[in-house]
Formats: C-alpha cells, sequence, structure tokens
C-alpha cells in the first residue's frame, strides 16, 4: 500500500514542480463544476494520477485542479470513489493519504446525506461535528506506517472547532447556520427506517456513504479536518415518499449556488487566515 501512496505523491509532486499546497477540498455531491470558480494553475484527470480511483457516481468528475487562493495553492479533488463500488477501504483514501505526505495541512470534505434532524430541510448545510463509523470498517486496519501516524490515533475531536467556527461566521451571508453528527452506512442501498431510527437512538442527525474514511485517515495524518453535508432528502421513515437517487441530484443541483458560494468565501477566509 505504500507503494502505491508514494507513486501517487510523486506524481503530483513533479505535477506542481514540489510546490507547497495548503489545503484539500473533496467535492461531493452539490459541488460539482465548483473548480470552474478558479483558473487552474495545473489540472489533470483521476484516471492520469497513479492509483487514483475514477468515480463512477454522477455529479463526481474526477478531475484534480490545482488552484490558488490568497497567493496559497489548493487542491480541489472533483469527487470520490465510495465504498460500495467494491473497491478496498484503503484504496479509497490514497488521495488523502498521498496529500498528506506532501505535506497538506487542512482538509475538506462536502458530501451529500439524508437528514434525521426534525430541525433539518432538504437543501440545509450542516457543518458535521462529530461522526460515526456503523459499517465496521476502518482504512486503519493492517500494518501501520508510524510515517503517517500512531497505531492507535486519538478521534476525540476529528472536526477541527476552529473550522467550525469559522463556517458558522462565513454562513452568515449564505444561510442558517446548523450542526449535526453524521453516520456512515456503507450503501449503496438506502438505510431502512429502523437503521435511521437506530441511528438517531445512538446521536446521529445525517446518515451517509462516505466521508468517514476520509476523516479518519487524515486525523491519522494530523491534518486539520472540516466537514460539511447538503441535506438532499430527509432519510427512510423520516420521509414519507420513497427514496430515489434523482431526488438527490436535483436538490443538490438547485442548492448549488448557496453550497460553492459558501465554500468560496470559506475557502478564501481560511486562507487568508493561515
Amino acid at each position: 500500500m505504500i507503494e502505491k501512496i508514494n507513486e501517487a505523491k510523486d506524481f503530483i509532486s513533479k505535477l506542481i514542480n514540489n510546490q507547497k499546497i495548503e489545503t484539500m477540498i473533496i467535492l461531493g455531491s452539490g459541488m460539482g463544476g465548483f473548480e470552474e470558480n478558479y483558473d487552474p494553475l495545473y489540472q489533470v484527470d483521476y484516471s492520469d494520477i497513479p492509483n487514483f480511483l475514477a468515480p463512477s457516481v454522477e455529479g463526481h468528475a474526477g478531475k484534480l485542479s490545482i488552484v490558488s487562493i490568497n497567493e496559497k495553492l489548493t487542491a480541489i479533488l472533483s469527487g470520490r470513489a465510495h465504498y460500495y463500488e467494491g473497491y478496498p477501504i484503503q484504496d479509497l483514501v490514497i488521495p488523502v493519504r498521498a496529500f498528506s505526505q506532501l505535506g497538506v495541512k487542512n482538509l475538506i470534505l462536502t458530501n451529500a446525506a439524508g437528514g434525521i434532524s426534525e430541525n433539518y430541510v432538504p437543501g440545509d448545510i450542516i457543518s458535521i461535528t462529530d461522526h460515526i463509523n456503523l459499517t465496521g470498517n476502518n482504512p486503519l486496519m493492517g500494518k501501520n506506517f508510524d510515517t503517517f501516524g500512531p497505531r492507535f490515533p486519538d478521534m476525540s475531536e476529528v472536526y477541527d472547532k476552529n473550522f467550525i467556527n469559522l463556517a458558522k461566521k462565513v454562513s452568515k451571508n449564505h444561510f442558517d447556520f446548523k450542526t449535526g453528527i453524521y453516520a456512515w452506512f456503507t450503501g449503496p442501498s438506502y438505510e431502512t427506517p429502523a437503521e435511521v431510527q437506530f441511528a438517531k437512538r445512538i446521536g446521529a442527525d445525517l446518515v451517509g456513504m462516505s466521508t468517514v474514511p476520509e476523516a479518519i485517515v487524515a486525523k491519522h495524518a494530523g491534518m486539520s479536518i472540516c466537514a460539511f453535508s447538503l441535506v438532499t432528502n430527509l432519510a427512510a421513515g423520516i420521509s414519507k415518499n420513497p427514496l430515489n437517487h434523482e431526488e438527490v441530484v436535483e436538490i443538490a443541483d438547485q442548492s448549488k449556488k448557496k453550497l460553492q458560494g459558501f465554500m468560496k468565501e470559506f475557502l478564501t477566509e481560511l486562507n487568508s487566515d493561515n
């Protein structure tokens, strides 16, 4: 595995002429095309990067763009592969591993999620404060490489409080600030009403099929992390209607301008404070 990570890292390092990247953002549903807000200094398809997995889900372009924000390089990863696509979990997190080895300090994650909390409606943007891993899978399983991080990393504060406070500040210009706890299910089937009620009873406000593996390895590597969920539907049993991916895509498209406007300002503020 370490050879795969180093191959990806070396390719990216050569692409950017060994320059320093400050922040990386992984775009989920509702963020497609966000990279078009910037003139890329470098741009390449995932398929050209050694050991990067090309996403197969609509709205995940599978493209890496390196842009400058406040004269600091930011890596924009347009889309992600998911565990339900059948890949080994360690392969899913190669992008985060590679960029952590390049010295990237900040990771921003975005996703589409089902809302459990009665305070949420479709179109809400939620700042994740914690997560629950309900899959039984962890990308740190197997041999630990000390160059990445410790064998038993602390997970008491995965999502950086300073970033959450910054999100609260920036959101005033875009939407009502809300926070929540994200529960990771493998998918691709949506959760059953009983599963949603279980997640609710153990403290979850959101359910989704991504994000947690990336957050775990980033925390393992000592990165500062923030994550945002776009509520594209109410979860099974909360919603009165059957769930479908077309609804997710529709709400994501309707919310795109709001979410991307917020993220552009958030990145500007983040790169001015560091």
